[in-house]
Order: C-alpha cells, then structure tokens, then sequence
C-alpha cells in the first residue's frame, strides 16, 4: 500500500474539474449536486464553488455544514481502475467581494452574467478535515 501525502494526492488530482457536493436536506436525506471547482484544481484541502444564496443547497449549508464532496479520475492506465477521492469537511458561506474575486474565473459568466456583483452571489468554501483515496489498487487516509 502506497500512503500519498497531500502535495502528492493533489497532483494526482489536477484534471479532475469536477466533484459531487453532498448536504444533509431538510427533512435528513443527503442531497447531492455536481460542482464546478471552475478550474482551480491544485487542492490543497480548501474547495471553492459559486452558488446563489437563494439555493437549496445554500440553505442547506446554513443548517449543517458538514459536506461530503466526491471526486472521480479518468479511466486508470492499462486498465487499472480510476482515482476516486473522498473528503469530509466543513463549508462556510463567503460573502467577501476580495475573496470572490480570487477564486472567480471568466468562464463563470455563463451561469453569473454579472460576475462577483450578480445578486445573492455567495462563495462556498469546503475545507477538508479527511480525505480518503483509492487510486487503483492503493488507498489511503489523510486527515488535514
């Protein structure tokens, strides 16, 4: 078995845009969405997504913050299965004009046509406390 370090488990990382973000729902359930990390893929524990503040999912957040999110490689070299990764953390709502400009890229415009000014913007930031991979046939733990 191969322990990954942080540093070395976010190069593994660096293509996969895309992660399944999962609340706790209002009535207990796990709700799941697709998210955008919109490029900025050099993980270093910290996940950044854009969303409206009129969202259930932003709802969602204020009640119980404890995410899940799911990330998923492509297909394995010769047949090997994918890297998938799990983490567990905390979200919390930013609202911070300079912060959402940090993260903001301009391809963002297609859902938020008027950038960090669109109404009810709100920057949701997942910070890891665990994160378990499974990359072929090696798995591992980190706790951030």
């Amino acid at each position: 078995m191969t322990t990954l370090t942080l540093h070395d488990l976010a190069k593994k990382m660096a293509g996969i845009d895309f992660t399944m973000l999962q609340t706790f729902a209002d009535n207990g359930e796990i709700a799941g969405r697709p998210m955008s990390n919109n490029g900025d893929v050099d993980y270093d524990g910290d996940s950044w997504f854009f969303a409206l503040d009129s969202t259930d999912m932003v709802r969602e957040l204020q009640a119980e913050p404890k995410v899940a999110l799911s990330f998923t490689g492509s297909k394995g070299l010769l047949g090997k299965p994918p890297l998938f990764v799990f983490v567990q953390g905390k979200a919390r709502l930013v609202r911070d004009k300079e912060v959402m400009r940090e993260h903001w890229q301009k391809s963002l415009e297609r859902w938020f046509e008027q950038g960090i000014e669109t109404p009810g913007l709100v920057l949701i930031h997942v910070h890891a406390h665990r994160i378990h991979y499974w990359d072929g046939e090696d798995q591992g733990e980190i706790r951030v």
